[in-house]
Protein backbone atom coordinates (compact mmCIF):
# COMPACT_ATOMS: atom_id res chain seq x y z
CA UNK A 1 0.00 0.00 0.00
CA UNK A 2 1.45 3.70 -0.50
CA UNK A 3 0.35 5.64 2.21
CA UNK A 4 -0.01 9.09 2.56
CA UNK A 5 -0.57 11.76 5.83
CA UNK A 6 -1.43 15.15 5.14
CA UNK A 7 -0.79 17.18 8.17
CA UNK A 8 -3.53 19.61 8.19
CA UNK A 9 -3.07 23.10 10.16
CA UNK A 10 -4.73 26.44 10.18
CA UNK A 11 -2.01 28.42 7.59
CA UNK A 12 -0.92 31.83 7.48
CA UNK A 13 0.21 34.69 5.67
CA UNK A 14 4.28 34.54 5.66
CA UNK A 15 4.32 37.88 4.72
CA UNK A 16 2.18 40.73 5.34
CA UNK A 17 0.65 41.33 2.18
CA UNK A 18 -2.79 42.88 1.80
CA UNK A 19 -4.43 40.29 -0.96
CA UNK A 20 -2.79 37.19 1.04
CA UNK A 21 -4.02 38.55 4.33
CA UNK A 22 -7.75 39.74 2.63
CA UNK A 23 -7.75 36.40 1.12
CA UNK A 24 -6.81 34.31 4.02
CA UNK A 25 -9.46 36.17 6.41
CA UNK A 26 -12.50 36.27 4.00
CA UNK A 27 -11.78 32.02 4.17
CA UNK A 28 -12.10 31.72 8.29
CA UNK A 29 -14.91 34.06 8.17
CA UNK A 30 -16.55 32.19 5.27
CA UNK A 31 -16.14 28.98 7.31
CA UNK A 32 -17.59 30.28 10.44
CA UNK A 33 -20.75 31.54 8.39
CA UNK A 34 -22.94 29.58 10.53
CA UNK A 35 -22.13 31.79 13.16
CA UNK A 36 -24.62 34.50 12.04
CA UNK A 37 -27.41 34.91 9.89
CA UNK A 38 -27.51 35.02 5.94
CA UNK A 39 -30.62 33.94 3.39
CA UNK A 40 -27.96 33.02 0.96
CA UNK A 41 -24.56 31.50 -0.08
CA UNK A 42 -23.44 34.92 -1.60
CA UNK A 43 -24.69 37.19 1.20
CA UNK A 44 -22.56 35.12 3.58
CA UNK A 45 -19.78 35.55 0.79
CA UNK A 46 -19.73 39.21 1.15
CA UNK A 47 -20.20 39.53 4.67
CA UNK A 48 -17.06 37.38 4.92
CA UNK A 49 -15.53 39.82 2.76
CA UNK A 50 -16.59 43.27 4.75
CA UNK A 51 -15.03 41.77 7.87
CA UNK A 52 -12.23 40.40 6.08
CA UNK A 53 -11.46 43.81 4.99
CA UNK A 54 -12.16 45.49 8.45
CA UNK A 55 -9.91 43.34 9.92
CA UNK A 56 -7.05 43.04 7.91
CA UNK A 57 -5.36 46.37 8.79
CA UNK A 58 -4.76 45.36 11.72
CA UNK A 59 -3.70 41.89 11.26
CA UNK A 60 -1.53 43.30 8.39
CA UNK A 61 0.55 45.46 10.95
CA UNK A 62 0.53 42.36 13.47
CA UNK A 63 2.63 40.20 10.54
CA UNK A 64 4.73 43.64 9.91
CA UNK A 65 5.46 43.50 13.81
CA UNK A 66 6.67 39.89 13.66
CA UNK A 67 7.92 40.16 10.31
CA UNK A 68 5.56 37.72 8.78
CA UNK A 69 4.31 34.15 10.18
CA UNK A 70 6.54 31.32 10.79
CA UNK A 71 3.46 28.84 11.25
CA UNK A 72 3.94 27.56 7.12
CA UNK A 73 7.50 26.97 7.38
CA UNK A 74 7.62 25.21 11.32
CA UNK A 75 4.65 22.99 9.83
CA UNK A 76 6.83 21.98 6.82
CA UNK A 77 9.78 21.12 9.22
CA UNK A 78 7.35 18.95 11.48
CA UNK A 79 5.92 16.91 8.12
CA UNK A 80 9.77 16.60 7.43
CA UNK A 81 10.40 14.91 10.92
CA UNK A 82 7.72 13.11 11.14
CA UNK A 83 8.85 11.16 7.63
CA UNK A 84 12.28 10.45 8.89
CA UNK A 85 11.15 9.23 12.72
CA UNK A 86 8.57 6.61 10.38
CA UNK A 87 11.37 5.83 8.30
CA UNK A 88 13.61 5.14 11.07
CA UNK A 89 10.27 2.77 12.55
CA UNK A 90 10.68 1.08 9.00
CA UNK A 91 7.43 2.49 7.85
CA UNK A 92 7.94 3.93 3.83
CA UNK A 93 5.37 7.11 3.64
CA UNK A 94 4.67 10.31 1.73
CA UNK A 95 3.75 13.37 3.73
CA UNK A 96 1.94 16.43 2.72
CA UNK A 97 1.09 19.69 4.23
CA UNK A 98 -2.41 21.03 4.04
CA UNK A 99 -4.24 24.53 5.50
CA UNK A 100 -7.68 25.52 5.57
CA UNK A 101 -7.41 28.92 4.73
CA UNK A 102 -4.27 29.39 3.05
CA UNK A 103 -1.51 27.93 0.20
CA UNK A 104 -0.60 24.90 -0.01
CA UNK A 105 -4.62 24.26 1.04
CA UNK A 106 -6.06 21.07 1.48
CA UNK A 107 -7.54 20.45 -1.58
CA UNK A 108 -3.35 21.11 -3.05
CA UNK A 109 -2.48 18.27 -0.97
CA UNK A 110 -4.62 15.80 -1.35
CA UNK A 111 -4.24 16.65 -5.23
CA UNK A 112 -0.84 15.83 -5.01
CA UNK A 113 -1.77 12.48 -3.39
CA UNK A 114 -4.26 11.59 -5.57
CA UNK A 115 -1.15 12.54 -8.56
CA UNK A 116 1.53 10.40 -6.46
CA UNK A 117 -0.80 7.12 -6.41
CA UNK A 118 -1.57 7.51 -2.68
CA UNK A 119 -3.81 4.27 -2.28
CA UNK A 120 -4.17 5.14 1.97
CA UNK A 121 -5.07 8.32 3.18
CA UNK A 122 -4.11 9.62 6.99
CA UNK A 123 -5.66 13.02 7.58
CA UNK A 124 -3.74 14.64 11.04
CA UNK A 125 -4.79 17.68 12.47
CA UNK A 126 -1.91 19.46 14.24
CA UNK A 127 -4.26 21.10 16.44
CA UNK A 128 -3.61 19.85 20.28
CA UNK A 129 -6.81 20.35 21.04
CA UNK A 130 -10.01 19.37 19.51
CA UNK A 131 -12.11 22.24 18.18
CA UNK A 132 -15.13 22.00 15.84
CA UNK A 133 -13.69 24.72 13.39
CA UNK A 134 -10.17 23.59 13.10
CA UNK A 135 -9.72 19.58 13.69
CA UNK A 136 -13.51 18.91 12.53
CA UNK A 137 -13.56 21.48 10.17
CA UNK A 138 -9.80 20.10 8.83
CA UNK A 139 -10.77 16.49 8.32
CA UNK A 140 -14.72 17.42 6.83
CA UNK A 141 -13.03 19.26 3.98
CA UNK A 142 -10.06 16.62 3.39
CA UNK A 143 -12.87 13.93 3.43
CA UNK A 144 -15.24 16.25 0.93
CA UNK A 145 -11.72 16.58 -1.24
CA UNK A 146 -11.23 12.99 -1.31
CA UNK A 147 -14.78 12.68 -2.17
CA UNK A 148 -14.80 14.76 -4.98
CA UNK A 149 -12.41 12.55 -6.80
CA UNK A 150 -14.50 9.69 -8.48
CA UNK A 151 -11.59 7.94 -10.34
CA UNK A 152 -9.36 7.47 -7.33
CA UNK A 153 -9.93 4.40 -4.94
CA UNK A 154 -8.10 5.23 -2.08
CA UNK A 155 -8.74 3.92 1.92
CA UNK A 156 -9.15 7.15 4.45
CA UNK A 157 -8.53 7.04 7.78
CA UNK A 158 -8.70 10.40 9.93
CA UNK A 159 -7.36 10.96 13.52
CA UNK A 160 -8.77 13.70 16.01
CA UNK A 161 -8.27 14.19 19.57
CA UNK A 162 -3.99 13.43 20.73
CA UNK A 163 -3.48 16.01 23.51
CA UNK A 164 -3.37 13.19 26.23
CA UNK A 165 -0.87 11.78 24.68
CA UNK A 166 2.31 10.99 27.07
CA UNK A 167 5.22 12.17 25.87
CA UNK A 168 3.10 15.35 24.28
CA UNK A 169 2.04 16.03 27.73
CA UNK A 170 5.71 16.02 29.05
CA UNK A 171 7.21 18.08 26.53
CA UNK A 172 4.83 20.56 26.94
CA UNK A 173 5.40 20.36 30.99
CA UNK A 174 9.32 20.44 30.26
CA UNK A 175 8.83 23.68 28.05
CA UNK A 176 7.62 25.35 30.87
CA UNK A 177 10.36 23.93 33.02
CA UNK A 178 12.70 24.88 30.96
CA UNK A 179 11.70 28.29 30.47
CA UNK A 180 10.95 28.86 34.21
CA UNK A 181 14.54 28.02 34.78
CA UNK A 182 16.09 29.77 32.40
CA UNK A 183 14.79 33.04 33.42
CA UNK A 184 15.78 32.19 37.14
CA UNK A 185 11.73 31.86 38.37
CA UNK A 186 10.08 29.40 40.42
CA UNK A 187 6.58 28.96 39.44
CA UNK A 188 5.86 27.96 43.80
CA UNK A 189 6.83 31.27 44.69
CA UNK A 190 4.91 33.91 45.87
CA UNK A 191 4.22 36.27 43.43
CA UNK A 192 4.74 34.17 40.79
CA UNK A 193 1.32 33.32 38.57
CA UNK A 194 1.41 30.44 36.10
CA UNK A 195 -1.01 31.40 33.61
CA UNK A 196 -2.76 28.93 30.52
CA UNK A 197 -3.59 30.75 27.43
CA UNK A 198 -6.11 28.79 25.03
CA UNK A 199 -7.48 29.91 21.67
CA UNK A 200 -11.10 31.24 22.03
CA UNK A 201 -14.06 29.57 20.87
CA UNK A 202 -17.77 31.32 20.10
CA UNK A 203 -19.78 29.82 22.94
CA UNK A 204 -22.16 28.91 19.87
CA UNK A 205 -20.15 25.73 19.16
CA UNK A 206 -20.09 25.12 22.74
CA UNK A 207 -23.71 25.14 23.14
CA UNK A 208 -23.80 22.97 19.97
CA UNK A 209 -22.09 20.29 21.87
CA UNK A 210 -18.39 20.67 21.49
CA UNK A 211 -16.10 19.44 24.23
CA UNK A 212 -13.32 21.82 23.76
CA UNK A 213 -13.59 23.63 26.95
CA UNK A 214 -13.62 20.15 28.72
CA UNK A 215 -10.23 19.47 27.39
CA UNK A 216 -8.88 22.44 27.41
CA UNK A 217 -9.30 22.53 31.26
CA UNK A 218 -8.25 18.53 31.60
CA UNK A 219 -5.05 19.32 29.43
CA UNK A 220 -3.78 22.39 31.82
CA UNK A 221 -5.04 20.62 35.04
CA UNK A 222 -2.85 17.66 34.10
CA UNK A 223 0.22 20.04 32.73
CA UNK A 224 -0.24 22.41 36.21
CA UNK A 225 0.51 19.06 38.18
CA UNK A 226 3.25 17.67 35.93
CA UNK A 227 5.15 21.13 36.33
CA UNK A 228 4.34 20.63 40.52
CA UNK A 229 1.54 24.12 40.25
CA UNK A 230 -1.62 23.55 42.64
CA UNK A 231 -2.90 26.84 41.73
CA UNK A 232 -2.92 28.52 37.76
CA UNK A 233 -5.32 30.72 35.98
CA UNK A 234 -6.78 29.83 32.74
CA UNK A 235 -7.70 32.54 30.12
CA UNK A 236 -8.98 32.55 26.48
CA UNK A 237 -7.55 34.61 23.42
CA UNK A 238 -10.98 35.39 22.02
CA UNK A 239 -11.29 36.97 18.24
CA UNK A 240 -14.66 38.80 18.71
CA UNK A 241 -15.13 40.01 15.25
CA UNK A 242 -18.62 39.40 15.52
CA UNK A 243 -21.11 40.45 17.51
CA UNK A 244 -21.12 36.95 19.60
CA UNK A 245 -20.26 35.39 23.21
CA UNK A 246 -17.04 33.73 23.30
CA UNK A 247 -15.50 31.48 25.95
CA UNK A 248 -14.94 33.21 29.16
CA UNK A 249 -12.47 34.24 30.81
CA UNK A 250 -11.03 36.42 28.49
CA UNK A 251 -7.33 36.32 28.82
CA UNK A 252 -6.82 39.78 28.71
CA UNK A 253 -9.02 40.92 31.53
CA UNK A 254 -7.95 37.62 33.56
CA UNK A 255 -4.41 39.43 33.60
CA UNK A 256 -5.70 42.75 34.40
CA UNK A 257 -7.63 41.58 37.64
CA UNK A 258 -5.01 39.19 38.63
CA UNK A 259 -3.41 40.17 42.32
CA UNK A 260 0.32 38.51 42.23
CA UNK A 261 3.70 40.22 40.70
CA UNK A 262 4.57 38.61 37.54
CA UNK A 263 3.01 35.98 35.38
CA UNK A 264 4.36 33.44 33.18
CA UNK A 265 1.93 32.40 30.65
CA UNK A 266 1.70 28.61 28.73
CA UNK A 267 -0.21 28.71 25.26
CA UNK A 268 -1.65 25.59 25.06
CA UNK A 269 -3.89 25.45 21.75
CA UNK A 270 -0.75 25.62 19.62
CA UNK A 271 2.49 23.92 18.15
CA UNK A 272 3.41 26.22 16.11
CA UNK A 273 4.62 29.82 16.41
CA UNK A 274 2.48 32.25 14.62
CA UNK A 275 0.20 35.35 15.07
CA UNK A 276 -1.82 34.34 18.15
CA UNK A 277 1.90 34.09 20.04
CA UNK A 278 3.93 36.24 18.59
CA UNK A 279 1.91 38.96 18.41
CA UNK A 280 -1.73 38.61 20.66
CA UNK A 281 0.48 37.45 23.65
CA UNK A 282 4.12 38.88 23.05
CA UNK A 283 2.94 42.02 21.87
CA UNK A 284 -0.82 42.85 23.12
CA UNK A 285 -0.87 41.20 26.01
CA UNK A 286 2.61 41.90 27.69
CA UNK A 287 1.49 45.25 26.88
CA UNK A 288 -1.94 44.47 29.25
CA UNK A 289 0.78 42.89 32.22
CA UNK A 290 3.15 46.14 32.03
CA UNK A 291 0.07 48.61 32.87
CA UNK A 292 -1.20 46.92 35.59
CA UNK A 293 2.45 46.19 37.00
CA UNK A 294 3.30 42.96 35.97
CA UNK A 295 6.40 40.99 35.13
CA UNK A 296 5.16 39.09 31.77
CA UNK A 297 7.29 35.92 30.47
CA UNK A 298 5.79 33.93 28.27
CA UNK A 299 6.99 29.94 27.09
CA UNK A 300 8.17 29.68 23.87
CA UNK A 301 6.07 26.63 21.60
CA UNK A 302 8.53 23.68 21.53
CA UNK A 303 7.58 23.09 17.72
CA UNK A 304 10.87 21.85 17.15
CA UNK A 305 11.15 19.57 19.97
CA UNK A 306 12.70 16.16 18.27
CA UNK A 307 9.94 14.18 20.59
CA UNK A 308 7.10 15.37 18.22
CA UNK A 309 8.63 13.18 15.76
CA UNK A 310 7.61 10.54 17.81
CA UNK A 311 4.45 12.10 19.26
CA UNK A 312 3.21 12.16 15.87
CA UNK A 313 4.56 8.35 14.48
CA UNK A 314 2.99 6.42 17.36
CA UNK A 315 -0.36 8.52 16.77
CA UNK A 316 -0.23 7.17 12.90
CA UNK A 317 1.54 3.43 13.75
CA UNK A 318 -1.45 1.36 14.20
CA UNK A 319 -2.76 3.30 10.70
CA UNK A 320 0.61 3.00 8.81
CA UNK A 321 1.68 -0.84 10.43
CA UNK A 322 -1.81 -1.76 10.33
CA UNK A 323 -2.79 -3.21 13.88
CA UNK A 324 -6.03 -2.34 15.80
CA UNK A 325 -6.01 1.20 17.09
CA UNK A 326 -7.61 0.13 19.69
CA UNK A 327 -4.07 -1.33 21.03
CA UNK A 328 -2.34 2.56 21.25
CA UNK A 329 -5.81 3.85 22.92
CA UNK A 330 -8.17 4.94 20.16
CA UNK A 331 -11.59 4.97 20.03
CA UNK A 332 -14.20 6.10 17.70
CA UNK A 333 -14.21 9.67 18.03
CA UNK A 334 -17.29 11.46 19.38
CA UNK A 335 -17.12 15.05 18.20
CA UNK A 336 -16.58 13.92 14.91
CA UNK A 337 -18.91 10.47 14.83
CA UNK A 338 -17.94 9.32 11.27
CA UNK A 339 -16.36 5.76 10.33
CA UNK A 340 -13.03 5.51 9.98
CA UNK A 341 -12.70 8.51 12.41
CA UNK A 342 -10.13 7.98 15.88
CA UNK A 343 -9.00 9.99 18.55
CA UNK A 344 -7.55 9.33 22.14
CA UNK A 345 -10.08 11.57 23.88
CA UNK A 346 -13.18 9.17 23.55
CA UNK A 347 -14.13 7.06 26.36
CA UNK A 348 -13.85 3.33 26.98
CA UNK A 349 -16.30 1.11 25.17
CA UNK A 350 -18.27 -0.71 27.75
CA UNK A 351 -17.21 -4.61 28.33
CA UNK A 352 -18.49 -6.44 25.35
CA UNK A 353 -18.66 -4.45 22.89
CA UNK A 354 -16.42 -5.08 20.15
CA UNK A 355 -13.15 -3.38 19.67
CA UNK A 356 -13.95 -1.85 16.52
CA UNK A 357 -11.07 -2.97 14.67
CA UNK A 358 -10.23 -1.30 11.44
Amino acid sequence: MNTGIVLLNFGEPPEPDRDIVVEYLTNIFYNNADLEDAATDEEARERSRELARRRAPGLIEEYEEIGGSPLNEQSRAQATLLEETLEERGHDVETYVGMQFLEPYIDDAVSQAAADGIDHLIGLPIYPLCGPSTTVAALEELRESVDARDDWDVEVDEITGWHRHPTYNRLRADAIATFVDEQGLELTEDGTTLVFSAHGTPQHYLEEGSRYVIYVEEYCETIASLVGVDDYELGYQNHENRDIPWTEPDVETLIEDLETDRVVVDPVSFMHEQSETLSELDDDLREEATDVGLEFHRVPIPHDDPRFGAVLADLLEPFVADFGPDYYGFRQCQCRDEPGTMCLNAPLRPVGEPSGDR
